[in-house]
């Protein structure tokens, strides 16, 4: 079998950019030839010196009644690839493609111009979905000034043709680590919202890049007590063990929490806390961030999985 990776989206969505660096990657300066096939000329091109490193040709296809099955295998006598990377035209419609028999899809990406994305939706929906309906990757690049919300509504148009796909967002400093209010673990309109172990971890990472979506809320959960030299009586620290990569990979995840019997607290006593979250100033965060004003902390048992992990 030829594997065969598709990279599709319209007219510059990205895909040549994308294919550029990948091309470039230390794990893709593999052993054989790269065919590449471009079916459509966008603004940015493949510099010779790219090809030359990469080990890498390049084949036109300009027109889709060019692109067959027949006028394919000339290209793979021609070159005798060991990989094949189609960059597909945008406008002709995906489910027309036809490969030969013995190349097999290792994997299909279709990259966005997020700033078109509205326009493309809702004037050319039908050849969108059959770019996104087998695509295990989908790359809105471009989302500089776009606000949660866009975006959110963005995913969901994705989502209702292809569930299964992985969504990445990006802007001109790369990959936009946004947790969607709809992937949450918990409701965010519950009082208080209950974390479990892993709710626990998500809110954690979350609470440090959208802690505005927690301010003034309540939230409870099991931790652990950690009570830092020099803190104030009515100060502690309730928090978790993570495992974040492998097991030499230990940190202790918590946020300062103000609570007026923490002075009868002990170190490593396991509480459930209940809370309400905050955005304050504190010294050690070197601004503001979450503080945690505590309504209730209760000892409990250890849970039965006292580390949790994001591996």
């Amino acid at each position: 079998m030829k594997p065969v990776y598709i990279i599709n989206g319209f007219l510059e969505s990205g895909k040549t950019e994308f294919i550029t660096y990948t091309l470039d990657q230390p794990y893709f300066q593999i052993k054989g030839k790269t065919l590449i096939i471009l079916c459509e000329d966008g603004e940015n091109e493949y510099s010779p010196a790219l090809l030359k490193r990469s080990n890498s040709v390049l084949e036109p296809v300009e027109n889709e009644a060019d692109f067959t099955p027949e006028h394919l295998l000339e290209f793979e006598k021609k070159y005798k690839p060991e990989r094949i990377i189609i960059e597909y035209n945008g406008m002709w419609n995906f489910k027309n493609m036809k490969l030969p028999w013995h190349w097999k899809v290792e994997q299909q990406i279709t990259t966005i111009d997020a700033s078109t994305f509205a326009t493309y939706f809702t004037n050319m929906k039908s050849l969108l979905a059959e770019m996104l309906r087998k695509s295990e990757m989908i790359i809105f690049n471009r989302c500089d000034g776009l606000d949660e919300q866009t975006l959110a509504g963005y995913r969901r148009n994705v989502k209702a043709v292809n569930p299964q796909g992985e969504i990445i967002f990006e802007d001109q400093n790369g990959e936009i680590n946004q947790m969607f209010e709809e992937d949450l673990p918990f409701d965010l309109n519950s009082d208080p919202i209950v974390l479990d172990d892993m709710g626990y971890g998500i809110w954690y990472i979350d609470s440090l890049d959208s802690l505005d979506r927690y301010v003034g809320k309540n939230i409870q959960f099991t931790a652990m007590v950690m009570k830092p030299d020099g803190y104030p009586k009515d100060h502690f620290i309730p928090g978790r063990m993570a495992m974040t990569c492998c097991a030499e990979d230990m940190a202790f995840l918590g946020y300062v929490c103000v609570y007026k019997g923490a002075e009868d607290l002990k170190e490593q006593d396991w509480v459930k806390v209940t809370a309400r979250v905050e955005k304050e100033y504190w010294a050690e965060y070197g601004g503001e961030g979450p503080v945690l004003h505590a309504s209730s902390v209760v000892k409990t048992k250890a849970p039965k999985d006292q580390v949790i992990s994001f591996v």
